[in-house]
């Protein structure tokens, strides 16, 4: 175990750094939009500006790391985060907001490609599954910390900006000296809308749902806390909350779709969220605890979702196919992230803080139908063929560098 961690520590330590900031930088944003009074329109705005700049930065980095090289491509796209926070800061003012976040959108997709592309190079098929999982964890408790320091200083003051700055500057050192040579080129990620919905209709659609889930929750349920009065703590520990129901509920729902149609469990998670969503609009007090609860289940359904759509998706394609096929869904994903905030926007704007609810539970009834209809048009495949569950945590947006760290790579890098 210590001989395969040791060559990938620097690589950790930037990840773990570069999620802190990021993790701070996420929940910063919404509140102290808030607390300057922003339209849940301009907050919308600015989560699908992030998407758009993450999803653009997924296409364009492969050239982009061509001609500059891993290292320097890093450290200039993590100097432009940390310029990004900063200018945050500096102007207060929506427009200046939007436009600033699509960039930062860029250089996170950027930073995580190359570190990405750099551990893919530093495993074997054999050690693959074991750094996947430390990077995952990784990635997870940095983002956790990043969300509880929060509560550490006033969003309303310039200090927390320049907290956020500086974990986005440490996150260039350990790469910066670390002596691991060079990667390959990073593989160029493709979108084949018309195949991927010929090969599986319903891994699209769950897919696609399940981006504008992630985007409508992670950027306005901030939005919620601060309009019912949470405290910034609180409001921390409702996206914790999220964050810990997708770890839980995704073994377990994984591992009941290796045992049937993964389909059956697509429709589950989807009836789940409409019942949560129609819960939260009925029974909810606007208390704090009973608010969290309702946030691990969300986050219960909404990350294995995108899961489960891709498993589904790989379950009926060659195996060689595994790395096109998840880039693919990968950034139909982003397309999905792109329109959730806004809609959840749109109806906490027409009907309050409980319309964001209003948008889970819409987003998982289109879910439930629409995978029942294919149910009915295409008979299962036999479940003895298919490769087992593999979870892939969205704390935060995956990259097409991230597909190909994924074990289940492992037949198509050989190929």
């Amino acid at each position: 175990m210590r001989n395969n961690l040791l060559p990938i520590v620097s690589l950790l330590l930037s990840t773990f750094f570069l999620m802190v900031g990021a993790g701070l930088q996420g929940i910063l944003l919404p509140v102290r939009a808030a607390l300057e009074g922003w339209s849940p329109y301009e907050i919308g705005l600015m989560g699908t500006s992030y998407a758009i700049g993450f999803t653009l930065g997924c296409v364009a980095m492969p050239a982009i790391v061509r001609s500059a090289g891993h290292v320097r491509t890093f450290s200039a796209l993590a100097s432009l985060l940390a310029i990004a926070i900063l200018l945050h800061g500096m102007a207060i003012q929506p427009v200046a907001w939007i436009a600033v976040r699509g960039v930062a959108g860029f250089a996170l997709a950027g930073s995580y490609m190359v570190i990405e592309s750099w551990l893919n190079e530093r495993v074997t098929n054999e050690t693959r599954g074991r750094v996947f999982s430390i990077y995952m964890v990784v990635s997870m408790v940095a983002m956790m910390a990043g969300q509880f320091a929060m509560p550490l200083a006033d969003p309303a003051l310039p200090a927390v900006f320049m907290l956020c700055a500086i974990f986005f500057a440490l996150a260039v050192i350990p790469n910066a000296l670390s002596r691991a040579p060079s990667p390959k080129p990073l593989t160029q990620v493709r979108l084949d809308l018309r195949s991927l919905y010929r090969s599986s209709p319903a891994a699209v659609a769950g897919v696609f749902i399940s981006g504008i889930l992630s985007g409508a929750w992670v950027n306005m349920a901030p939005v919620l806390g601060q309009d019912i009065g949470l405290s910034t703590a609180e409001i921390s520990t409702l996206l914790v909350a999220t964050m810990a129901g997708g770890a839980v509920f995704q073994v377990p729902l994984g591992r009941l779709s290796d045992r049937m149609d993964r389909r059956y469990v697509l429709a589950l998670s989807g009836a789940i969220g409409v019942g949560t969503a129609l819960s939260a609009l009925t029974l909810w007090s606007g208390g704090a605890y009973s608010l969290f609860a309702i946030a691990v289940v969300i986050g219960g359904v909404i990350y294995p979702t995108y899961s489960l759509a891709v498993a589904h998706a790989n379950d009926i394609a060659d195996p060689s196919d595994f790395v096109k096929i998840s880039g693919g869904l990968l950034v139909l994903y982003g397309f999905g992230t792109m329109g959730g905030p806004l809609l959840a926007a749109w109806l906490i704007e027409s009907y309050g803080p409980g319309g964001i609810f209003i948008a889970t539970g819409g987003a998982h009834l289109t879910l439930l139908v629409s995978t029942l209809l294919r149910l009915f048009l295409r008979s299962a495949d036999p479940t003895s063929q298919r490769p087992e569950f593999q979870p892939v945590p969205l704390e935060r947006m995956q990259t097409p560098a991230s597909v190909a760290l994924d074990p289940r790579a492992d037949m198509a890098l050989d190929r």
